[in-house]
């Protein structure tokens, strides 16, 4: 009894307030990307938190006892992941199983991996970019923060122990800095833009949060902090914390993910801020702590693991059936809706029966089932018949999922558009179709189509572009194409560099970009700059009615051609808004048609400048 009320006493609500932030952060940087641009640094925040109660709790013990229960805190902590953990694996499937069947590729691997704590490095290896929303984006992708923090629960207790063991308390305290510091450093030098995965995804690299949560831990431990101070040192607390405050949150709005300084220093120094402001909420004579303690924080903050958990397969799965573009801030609000819907039910029918349920007796709680209720009954029925359909989906050959239409469509005219490549590059002619047939396939007159077949553009740009290349390619044969599927805004700046130094970067330049994700200003200047003042540029609207990023990026696109003379907008959103014919069933990707229209468009574009 005395033991449940120290701990009580001891729970530092102003923590929730704290989850609260991270897990809005993360949310809304998934559901509104380009408006919350730093939101993914909510992990490191949690990581913060895991790192320091760890280490405060075994050092604590330690202190007291001179030992330290490691197989009861497995116990305790992995009692609190996996029900969750579970249950969100258990109903992803089954819903995979019954409506998204291509999703089930890899589904073996990547329930045994979460099983296991181990998918952030499965993810290494075989997931897509956690920057990559768009194309085929997996429902279980933010799992790879479970494995991570899984991983430092079952090694961090022993190597704490023994290094508690072996040496003093302030060579301890230095070595778990050092370390923290050598994991950003590891981070910094194993970046490439190429592959974030391995510096995002790595435990080894993003080890440095929790290091320095555990570092607070040894310097900065609860029960040792004083709780009547001087005014003076009050207010001194309480401004380091407000300051810490505002830092995190300018972060959240400015530190892009994909930005080189994030992997450089940038995530360190955030985690730092995050630890001060750790530091200051658990400081019992500042006030940070009852400045973040609401009743609306306390919710969210106990139901944050399910809210993380639950959020990314609602994102996915909703955004599968509604074009969240049309109204993002609308169905970003519902989406949220859903989230907490599903996150309380977790709450009150697994978190909290399971938090202190004694599983000895769970052979006699089966037998009891014969007795059960009829609402018992309904829910047994619906828990069998889900695990069912999940076992049915897990149970299926792991086949590579059949190319849809869209896909072929884009894999043959990007091979088309390789060939053309090649052949300017070398300097051979390219073939060219029937003059007479291109103006009555393009509507154009047989002026037009002669001046076209000489043009000679460069054109950059995404899985939009590649779809349409052999098509533009065939109206403007001297056009050479770079497109890739998945590409990034931030990646572009890279391409541009190399086109130029190929000497491919012709003085018309068409883009496209921003059908997998809004750009930040600096991204599009460093566009613009490396194409050059005296290149003209055609920037195509996005039509991407399926993400939430669509009027940002079309806004960007304005803004940066009336802040640039070079710079002209080929309105694509606008002129296909209302064709939904011209599209493949994603609505995003042009058909036979739409990239004719398309084509079109670029090419009296071009015509009407000269």
């Amino acid at each position: 009894m005395r033991a449940a009320m120290r701990r009580r006493s001891q729970y530092i609500t102003g923590i929730d307030g704290l989850r609260t932030l991270a897990v809005l952060g993360v949310i809304i940087y998934h559901l509104l990307p380009n408006v919350l641009q730093g939101g993914y640094l909510g992990v490191p925040l949690f990581l913060l938190v895991s790192g320091y109660f760890v280490t405060y709790q075994v050092t604590k013990h330690f202190d007291r006892d001179g030992s330290f229960d490691i197989r009861g805190f497995y116990k305790r902590r992995f009692k609190r992941l996996y029900p969750v953990m579970i249950a969100m694996l258990v109903l992803t499937t089954a819903y995979i199983t019954l409506f998204a069947r291509p999703l089930l590729h890899h589904i073996k691997a990547t329930v045994i991996t979460n099983l296991l704590w181990v998918y952030n490095w499965w993810e290494i290896k075989n997931g897509q970019s956690y920057f990559d929303q768009f194309g085929g984006a997996s429902p279980f992708t933010h799992l790879w923060t479970l494995g991570v923090e899984a991983q430092f629960y079952l090694l961090w207790p022993i190597i704490l122990v023994w290094m508690l063991h072996l040496l003093k308390r302030r060579t301890v305290k230095w070595l778990v800095l050092l370390l923290a510091i050598l994991s950003a450093v590891e981070m910094a030098i194993l970046y490439d833009p190429q592959n974030i995965n391995r510096v995002y995804y790595g435990t080894d690299t993003r080890a440095f949060s929790l290091l320095l949560g555990a570092w607070l831990g040894l310097t900065w431990p609860l029960d040792k902090l004083p709780r009547n101070l001087i005014r003076s040192d009050v207010e001194k607390l309480n401004g380091i914390g407000i300051a810490a405050i505002v830092l995190t949150v300018i972060g959240f709005f400015t530190l892009n993910g994909q930005n080189p300084a994030t992997y450089r220093g940038g995530m360190f120094f955030y985690s730092i801020v995050g630890m001060v402001l750790v530091a200051m909420i658990l400081h019992p004579g500042a006030s940070l702590n009852g400045w973040l303690t609401n009743r609306f924080f306390s919710w969210v903050g106990k139901r944050s693991y399910g809210i993380y958990v639950y959020q990314y397969p609602v994102m996915i799965f909703y955004e599968r059936w509604v074009h969240v573009g049309l109204h993002p801030l609308i169905n970003a609000v519902i989406e949220l809706l859903i989230i907490a819907i599903i996150s309380e039910l977790s709450y009150q029918l697994l978190e909290r029966p399971l938090a202190h349920y004694d599983w000895t007796n769970v052979r006699q709680d089966l037998w009891n089932l014969r007795s059960v209720t009829w609402q018992g009954g309904i829910k047994l029925a619906f828990s069998i018949l889900t695990l069912g359909i999940a076992l049915f989906g897990f149970s299926q050959p792991d086949h590579q999922p059949a190319k849809n239409v869209v896909q072929a469509q884009i894999e043959r005219n990007h091979q088309l558009a390789a060939q053309n490549n090649k052949q300017i590059a070398e300097g051979k002619k390219a073939s060219t179709a029937q003059p007479t047939k291109l103006e009555k396939e393009y509507n154009l007159t047989s002026d037009q189509v002669k001046k076209l077949q000489n043009v000679k553009i460069t054109a950059v740009g995404d899985s939009v572009m590649a779809d349409a290349a052999s098509s533009i390619q065939k109206l403007m044969p001297q056009a050479y194409v770079d497109a890739q599927v998945g590409r990034q805004g931030a990646d572009t700046p890279a391409v541009i560099d190399q086109l130029k130094a190929q000497g491919h970067l012709n003085k018309i330049v068409v883009l496209n970009l921003g059908t997998n994700g809004a750009m930040t200003k600096e991204t599009i200047n460093q566009i613009l700059s490396g194409i050059g003042a005296d290149h003209q540029v055609f920037w195509i609207t996005a039509h991407v009615p399926t993400r939430p990023w669509q009027q940002t990026v079309n806004r960007q696109i304005k803004t940066a051609a009336k802040q640039h003379k070079n710079v002209h907008v080929i309105d694509w959103y606008q002129e296909s808004n209302n064709h939904a014919d011209w599209f493949a069933a994603d609505n995003v990707h042009m058909d036979e048609q739409g990239n004719v229209h398309y084509t079109r468009m670029i090419a009296k574009a071009i015509l009407n400048s000269k």
